[in-house]
């Protein structure tokens, strides 16, 4: 079985893709979804955490995101610490979920953070879901509500969309040119070894 990294910046619809995929039977492990979930149940993430960061850091069993999000922003070290136990825990569970995804010719993690986690080195196929930052920008006001500073700060956080697009396998563009539908379908293809001219 073959594994499928699949990223895009934030506001390019990496999401959207994902459910298509979903829609056509593909398992799909949303990295950034369980990794929530997984901050709040693994005991070794808990009990590294804690460790580096106090025990003050967990309430009522769940993790404090706020206080660590306090703890590593503008704090390399912190940030390094806190994703060197976070990312290989995801990734394993990644792998024993792919496990048991049966009879698939491969099974898709949807990640934002593919390259910076490390993630793409452990995937067969990496698949960008590019948009022009403009488009990005006015698809996240409308969406979370928030203002345009605020979305280019975190579109700034990121790697860039040309980096993103260089060290990918595949892009998909989700820029409201493009239908994304048939490229969705085409990868498929592609990945299935049927690819189309």
């Amino acid at each position: 079985m073959k594994t499928v990294g699949l990223t895009g910046g934030i506001g390019s619809g990496k999401s959207t893709v994902s459910r298509l995929l979903e829609i056509m039977e593909i398992p799909v492990y949303a990295a950034d979804t369980e990794s929530k979930k997984l901050v709040d149940t693994s005991p070794r993430i808990r009990e590294q955490l804690s460790a580096k960061f106090g025990l003050q850091l967990y309430r009522d069993n769940r993790l404090d995101r706020e206080m660590l999000a306090s703890l590593i922003f503008g704090n390399k070290e912190n940030l390094q610490f806190a994703n060197s136990v976070i990312h290989p825990a995801v990734f394993e569970d990644f792998r024993h979920w792919a496990e048991k995804c049966n009879n698939v010719s491969f099974a898709v993690i949807e990640s934002a953070i593919l390259f910076d986690s490390g993630f793409n080195k452990t995937v067969d196929i990496t698949v960008n879901v590019s948009a022009p930052p403009e488009v990005r920008i006015r698809r996240v006001e409308q969406r979370d509500r928030v203002s345009r500073k605020s979305v280019q700060a975190r579109i700034n956080s990121q790697i860039s969309e040309k980096e993103r697009n260089r060290l990918s396998d595949y892009i998909i563009f989700n820029d409201d040119v493009h239908a994304l539908l048939p490229q969705v379908e085409n990868l498929v293809h592609v990945l299935l070894g049927m690819r189309r001219l």
